[in-house]
């Protein structure tokens, strides 16, 4: 394959951006990367904050570059409004894996349709560049090992099989209308920011809650489902890369580290990082449509890009303790948020 390295002169400086779902956990970082790491003339978030929060962005509050639009991308009129103008979208807007489970129809209307949308007024905006942020669930089980971009699909939720409409719906918006995309599939990531809390709740944080409260980590079937983590830091700067590489038009990216991270060991990490080793997990039934295996073949981005990740798994889970320990919220207001089964829907433990 070749090889395509970034341009010295990134499409990111002097750029009018919008980044859906930019109050996010990922959406928030990769705004304050754009804003603190390049020169963008604009950046503009587009949330309807029912997972993301104003507050993972307030801090670029009083900054002329940014705004804060508080809509849904399913809504044609607000993203046409917001998207004219623009010169590069950052598609991360999203209904998470467990919210799928108990309402699947908003969860694909979101993912899906909301892509649709999104795409449509790129096009009619004449973007410069739509990035549209996948996932690794389109995937479902690894078939083989590390999972190439040529992996087969085989999504085992409707998160999934929403997500991979989403990238299709991006990609008809390259191959038919010309728009310049590139479709990133970033595998777990965790971080600052991360979700503990209702069916957005994800297992790092989750667990480090669990252990802050006094509680026993859950594990789900044997435990030895694997993951591939990714910080999200890292997230960040590998989707500004994907932005930044010309070569990248028209491809689809995996985002991951290529490291394989089982959730038995990496309770038993979670359990030393927070000082809790003596609490012995809780082991429940297996979650419905829980993948058994992820673990990323990222050469096609280092070969686009030169990106590597370069944060180490183990500090940035004690970093990720430190923050949820110091977040202002106490243990048990934070455990207060966490239920063992978060796919129900309910908002509080059952």
């Amino acid at each position: 394959m070749k090889t395509v390295q970034s341009t010295d002169t990134s499409i990111l400086d002097g750029a009018r951006i919008v980044v859906t779902g930019g109050a996010g956990f990922i959406g928030s970082h990769l705004v304050d990367a754009l804003l603190r790491d390049r020169t963008p003339a604009a950046v503009t978030v587009v949330d309807n904050l029912a997972n993301g929060s104003e507050g993972n962005v307030q801090h670029w509050h009083g900054d002329d570059r940014f705004a804060l639009k508080v809509a849904d991308v399913r809504d044609r009129e607000a993203m046409d409004a917001v998207c004219t103008g623009a010169d590069v979208i950052f598609h991360l807007a999203c209904l998470g894996v467990r919210h799928s489970l108990h309402s699947p129809e908003e969860n694909h209307a979101v993912n899906a349709e909301g892509s649709l949308t999104v795409g449509l007024a790129a096009r009619d905006a004449g973007v410069r560049l739509l990035v549209h942020v996948s996932s690794s669930e389109v995937f479902g089980t690894a078939q083989y090992a590390p999972m190439d971009e040529r992996h087969p699909t085989w999504p085992e939720t409707v998160y999934g099989a929403g997500k991979l409409a989403g990238e299709a719906n991006s990609r008809a918006m390259y191959r038919t209308y010309g728009v310049p995309t590139i479709v990133a599939r970033p595998f777990n990531t965790y971080g600052p920011r991360s979700h503990h809390e209702g069916d957005s709740g994800e297992i790092i944080p989750r667990t480090i809650v669990r252990l802050l409260g006094g509680t026993a980590p859950v594990l789900f079937g044997n435990g030895e489902q694997t993951r591939d983590f990714m910080h999200v830091l890292d997230t960040a700067a590998g989707l500004m890369a994907l932005a930044e590489c010309g070569g990248a038009v028209g491809e689809t990216v995996n985002l991951g580290t290529g490291r394989e991270v089982s959730m038995r060991t990496l309770c038993d990490l979670i359990s030393e990082a927070v000082g809790r080793s003596d609490l012995v997990p809780e082991v429940l039934p297996d979650r419905p449509g829980d993948v058994r295996r992820l673990i990323v073949d990222n050469r096609r981005m280092t070969e686009l890009t030169g990106w590597r990740p370069t944060q180490d798994f183990s500090a940035g889970i004690s970093d990720l303790v430190e923050w949820f320990r110091t977040c202002g919220k106490s243990p048990d207001e934070l455990l207060d948020q966490v239920s063992a089964t978060n796919w129900s829907g309910e908002s509080v433990p059952t």
